[in-house]
């Protein structure tokens, strides 16, 4: 990949060097052989994604960026992948037999699954049989703290999304001088949102944030009817909520604060659901105006237009967002490994991942890198704002596309 940031080459220059050479010398042993069998196969991933049950929605949004992901990786000199995908049925056992299931069927790199609690089963399958496996979402800090060897995540953890969160709202908060005392924090009880629920405690306090957390609800994110948990978050009268959710949840969260008349001056979501093209076709005005601090892309990046496009011309009316970008980016590591090890050799490529040095990407950041442990521990989080049907970038200022708007406009007040 060629180096496009000048802060991507200093911050990782001491690493850079040594990646540099261990690839190089990878290279100089067997690529001639290698290389000769990369031309003639593609390289088989096993993408396991929540095609159905309750993320379906999610998951099916994923494929879209995988859908997208031949043209651009052609574009880039990178190497064929042929995808073989598996529905994960939003069950972790499911997940599990699915991802073993690929890896007899030939399966040469597992990519997936969106949900904590299904990458954990499919990281035990990938370290047990000894076949890469690249995070395409999933936060759980716990998945990349095993000491596995196969295991990569390009996407943050938890403690990161909430620690770029503390600070984006900061700046946003000083931007429209407009800042929430008291907060309600309601979450979804499933792998991620109690991850999240117990780092806030820890984090938070490190950050001076405005808002004290009057009360913390959590709830089963197939739940069908929220209007319980409404009610109790509103009886706290806070001034903002904060949530962890997913898609539908969101939008039966949002419908029940519009039916019990609650309009508070901010929705702050640390997670999925609220920026899914779904909640604002679903929901129209209605949608208009939470925050999403979540991992999103660098809208200043050339491979982010080109992505963008590129989306655009495969499914048109459909914003680029998440799912995309990290599906998207987890192939591109595939790809990018792929070629410089010259082999689908799992071992050889479980090592070429390793020494990943990706410059030109999508997500915010100096670029795609990962620590001893298989960790991006230096992806850069955004806050995003729904408007009009669109997603805007509202911090950090250096990857924002237009300036926050807060608070929020009353749900009553929408026409």
């Amino acid at each position: 990949m060629t180096k496009n940031s000048k802060s991507g080459a200093a911050n990782v220059s001491r690493r850079t060097v040594a990646a540099g050479l261990g690839a190089l010398g990878i290279t100089a042993g067997v690529a001639p052989f290698n290389i000769v069998r990369a031309q003639g196969a593609a390289l088989k991933v096993g993408v396991l994604l929540p095609r159905s049950g309750y993320q379906a929605g999610i998951g099916q949004d994923c494929q879209r960026g995988v859908d997208v992901t031949a043209g651009l990786l052609k574009e880039l000199g990178l190497p064929q992948l042929q995808f073989m995908n598996a529905d994960t049925e939003t069950n972790v056992d499911v997940a599990r037999s699915r991802a073993e299931k690929l890896i007899s069927e030939g399966a040469q790199v597992l990519m997936g699954a969106f949900d904590s609690g299904q990458s954990t089963a499919i990281a035990q399958v990938a370290e047990q049989k000894g076949i890469p496996y690249i995070i395409n979402i999933a936060a759980a800090p716990p998945i990349t703290e095993q000491g596995y060897k196969f295991v990569f995540r390009n996407f943050p953890t938890a403690p990161m999304i909430l620690r770029d969160a503390f600070i984006n709202q900061k700046e946003i908060f000083a931007a429209t001088g407009a800042a929430p005392k008291t907060a309600v924090f309601l979450h979804v009880n499933d792998t991620f949102g109690t991850a999240m629920s117990k780092a806030i405690p820890g984090l938070m306090p490190k950050f001076d944030m405005p808002y004290q957390i009057l009360e913390t609800i959590s709830y089963d994110p197939a739940a069908r009817d929220l209007s319980v948990e409404i009610s109790k978050a509103k009886a706290t009268k806070a001034e903002a909520i904060i949530v962890v959710s997913r898609l539908n949840d969101a939008i039966l969260l949002t419908r029940e604060m519009v039916k019990q008349r609650w309009s508070p001056m901010a929705v702050l979501s640390m997670g999925p659901g609220w920026y899914e093209d779904q909640y604002l076709k679903t929901l129209g005005k209605l949608s208009d105006g939470p925050l999403s601090f979540v991992p999103w892309y660098d809208p200043n990046k050339p491979l982010s237009k080109k992505l963008e496009a590129a989306l655009a011309k495969a499914h048109p009316g459909v914003n680029l967002n998440t799912n995309h970008v990290y599906s998207f980016e987890a192939l591109l590591v595939a790809a990018d490994a792929y070629k410089r090890a010259g082999s689908a050799d799992p071992n050889a490529l479980a090592e070429a991942i390793r020494k990943t040095n990706i410059t030109n990407n999508v997500s915010p950041g100096p670029g795609i890198q990962f620590d001893a442990k298989g960790q991006n521990d230096k992806l850069l989080n955004s806050a995003i704002q729904n408007r009009g049907g669109k997603l805007v970038t509202v911090a950090p200022k250096v990857a924002a596309n237009a300036k926050p708007e807060v608070p929020m406009k009353p749900y009553d007040k929408r026409g």
